[in-house]
C-alpha cells in the first residue's frame, strides 16, 4: 500500500480523497494554487505545496510543478481527482516515468478512450452497441452527407476531441448539412485544436444512463450499476440519481454487462464510467468512456455501501477487484449546488460566503469544501458543493431532498439551491419521465 498521496486538485474531491487516505492510514500531499491558500484541503493535508497563481493554467494544469511537489515531499503516488489533469495522458505517462503510481488509467488506455471515433471503434469490436453512424473520422463533406443518408436523419455531428457540448450540431435534413458541417468544424478547432468530426444517428428521447465499473491490473472488472445524469443544462449535469427510474433489473443486467465488456476489452485499470444513451424504445448505444472517478459517484457509493475512492487507490496499488457486481440498495440523488444565478442564465456567482448552514439528518450527506468567511474564487468550476440524498424509494428520496435544500443555507453568492428546489416540485421530473431535453423548456423566471 502507499505510504503517501499528492491529490492533484483542489475543492471538494480533494477533500474527498483526503478523508479516505486518513482512514487507510496513508499521509497525503496537497497541492494549491495561491488563491487556494485558505481552502480546506490545504488546512486537511499533511503536507501542501504551492504550485503556481491562480489561473488553472499556471497552477493545476502544471505537470512539472506537481510532479516536483510530490518529489519534493517524497510522495509515491498521485491521485488527479476528475477535471484537471485526470485524463491527461501525458500526465499519466510523466507519472510512470518518475516512478510515482498514478491513481487513474494508463496514458494507452485515456488516448484509447479520449478520442471518440477510436472509443466508439474499440467498442464496436468489444460487441458494445454503438450508435449508426460513421467509422471513424469524415474524410469529406460529400462521405458525411452520404452517410447521414444511410444512418437515416436526423444525425448528429460531433467533434472527436469534444467536450461540453463544443463541436456538436444537430442536423434535422440534408438542407442543414453543409451549415453544420461548417459551423462544428470551425468551433471544435478553434476550442480543442483539432476539426476532426464524426456523425451519428440522433437517439430520440435519449436518456443519459452511465456503468460505474472498475478494473484492476490483472483485466478484470466489476460494475456497481448505473447512475441516470439525463438533468442537463447545455450538456453540464446538475442533477443525477440511481437507480434510474427508466432502467429495469434486465436491462440493468443488459449495460452492466455490455459495460464490462468494454473495459476488460482495454484491460481498464481503476475507476471509470461507460456512458450510454438509452432511446425511448429501451434500446442503449455507447456514447463514451470516462477514465476517472465521477463528480457524481457518491450516489452510488450510497446506495451499494462501497467506497470508490478505497477502491481506486486499492486497485492502483495491486489488489484485485472482487469479481462481483453491486446493485442498488436504496434510493440516492445528488443536486450539484453551483455559485450561479439561475434566474440570470445561470451567469457566475463568485465571491464571498457571508452565512452558511449544510442541512443534516438521516440520509444526508454533503461534499462541499466551503465554509463561512470562505471567498469562492473566480478562476475554477462553479460547483461548491454535492448535495446527496438516500430513501427507501424514490418518492421518499425526492421529498427528503426538498426537505435538505430548504434546510441549506448559502447567504453572500447566488446559488443554484432555488433552481433545485422548484425541480424537486415538478411534475415531469417527480413522475421520471423526462429526456436530456427537459430542461430546454423549464421555466426559470421566477426563481
Amino acid at each position: 500500500m502507499f505510504n503517501k498521496i499528492l491529490i492533484a486538485n483542489r475543492g471538494e474531491i480533494a477533500l474527498r480523497v483526503i478523508r479516505t487516505c486518513k482512514e487507510m492510514g496513508i499521509k497525503t500531499v496537497a497541492v494549491y494554487s495561491t488563491a487556494d491558500a485558505d481552502s480546506l484541503h490545504v488546512r486537511f493535508a499533511d503536507e501542501a505545496v504551492c504550485i503556481g497563481p491562480p489561473a488553472g493554467k499556471d497552477s493545476y494544469l502544471k505537470i512539472p510543478q506537481i510532479i516536483s511537489a510530490a518529489e519534493i515531499t517524497n510522495a509515491d503516488a498521485i491521485h488527479p481527482g476528475y477535471g484537471f489533469l485526470s485524463e491527461n495522458a501525458e500526465f499519466s505517462r510523466v507519472c510512470e516515468e518518475y516512478g510515482i503510481k498514478f491513481i487513474g488509467a494508463s496514458a494507452e488506455m485515456i488516448n484509447s478512450m479520449g478520442d471518440k471515433a477510436t472509443a466508439k471503434a474499440t467498442m464496436q469490436a468489444a460487441g458494445v452497441p454503438t450508435i449508426p453512424g460513421s467509422d471513424g473520422l469524415l474524410e469529406s463533406l460529400e462521405e458525411g452527407m452520404r452517410l447521414a443518408e444511410e444512418a437515416g436523419y436526423p444525425i448528429m455531428l460531433k467533434a472527436t476531441a469534444g467536450g461540453g457540448g463544443k463541436g456538436m450540431r444537430f442536423v434535422k435534413d440534408k438542407s442543414g448539412f453543409k451549415k453544420a458541417w461548417d459551423d462544428a468544424r470551425q468551433e471544435a478547432g478553434a476550442s480543442f485544436g483539432n476539426d476532426g468530426l464524426y456523425l451519428e444517428k440522433f437517439v430520440e428521447e435519449p436518456r443519459h444512463i452511465e456503468i460505474q465499473i472498475v478494473g484492476d491490473s490483472r483485466g478484470k472488472a466489476c460494475h456497481l450499476s448505473e447512475r441516470d445524469c439525463s438533468i442537463q443544462r447545455r450538456h453540464q449535469k446538475l442533477v443525477e440519481e440511481t437507480p434510474s427510474p427508466i432502467v429495469s433489473q434486465e436491462l440493468r443486467e443488459k449495460m452492466g454487462q455490455a459495460a464490462i465488456k468494454g473495459a476488460e476489452a482495454i484491460k481498464y485499470e481503476g475507476a471509470g464510467t461507460i456512458e450510454f444513451l438509452v432511446d425511448k424504445h429501451g434500446d442503449f448505444f455507447f456514447m463514451e468512456m470516462n477514465t476517472r472517478i465521477q463528480v457524481e459517484h457518491p450516489i452510488t457509493e450510497e446506495v451499494t455501501d462501497f467506497d470508490l475512492i478505497k477502491e481506486q487507490i486499492k486497485v492502483a496499488a495491486g489488489v484485485e477487484v472482487s469479481g462481483r457486481n453491486y446493485y442498488p440498495q436504496l434510493h440516492a440523488i445528488e443536486c450539484r449546488i453551483n455559485a450561479e444565478d439561475p434566474s440570470n442564465g445561470f451567469r457566475p456567482s463568485p465571491g464571498k460566503i457571508t452565512n452558511l448552514h449544510l442541512p443534516g439528518g438521516h440520509g444526508v450527506r454533503v461534499d462541499s469544501h466551503v465554509y463561512a468567511g470562505y471567498v469562492i474564487p473566480p478562476f475554477y468550476d462553479s460547483m461548491i458543493a454535492k448535495l446527496i440524498v438516500t430513501g427507501q424509494s424514490r418518492e421518499e428520496a425526492l421529498v427528503r431532498m426538498k426537505r435538505a435544500l430548504q434546510e441549506m443555507v448559502i447567504e453572500g453568492i447566488k446559488t443554484t439551491i432555488p433552481f433545485h428546489i422548484k425541480l424537486m416540485d415538478d411534475p415531469t421530473f417527480k413522475s421520471g419521465n423526462f429526456t436530456t431535453k427537459f430542461l430546454e423548456t423549464f421555466d426559470f423566471s421566477d426563481l
